[in-house]
């Protein structure tokens, strides 16, 4: 038995299949979903999600949104989602980078403050994404070279 699941953001939509079971962040935790979980509107936290079917994972990245369970399945909207096969080590980590010196700046508004942790939080859940992808394949990063 498989759960519909969507995974939307505003540029895309990023997965849009049947898989056995999802875990993702919630504000409250990380849950799990299976066929037929009772219906659930939860906000969605930072973090990573992680697709199963078939004996595999899946990674993605993602950052804020809304998650709704129902009859229908599992619908995730996040204001940004990447999947783990899609992202770059190198990239990643220079972003990363990037958005840590942004936030070390000097910063003169609230709002700027909420821009460069909210960057931080967008490239450290890609990185976790990616070592979670790599450590699947066998591939093990030291901490040196994931940020």
């Amino acid at each position: 038995m498989k759960i519909p699941f969507y995974l939307i953001t505003p540029e895309k939509i990023v997965y849009q299949e049947e898989v056995e079971s999802i875990s993702l962040p919630t504000v409250d935790g990380e849950i799990t979903v299976l066929p037929h979980h009772i219906p659930l509107i939860t906000a969605l936290a930072p973090g990573v999600i992680t697709l199963r079917n078939e004996g595999t994972e899946h990674f993605v990245s993602v950052t804020e949104g809304i998650v709704k369970v129902d009859k229908t399945g599992l619908t995730v909207l996040a204001s940004s989602a990447d999947r783990a096969t899609e992202l770059v080590l190198e990239q990643v980590q220079k972003a990363l980078e990037d958005a840590k010196k942004l936030a070390q700046e000097k910063i003169t508004s609230e709002s700027e403050f909420l821009q460069a942790m909210t960057l931080v939080t967008r490239e450290t859940s890609r990185l976790h994404a990616l070592r979670r992808h790599h450590t699947k394949q066998g591939i093990h990063l030291d901490n040196n070279n994931v940020g």
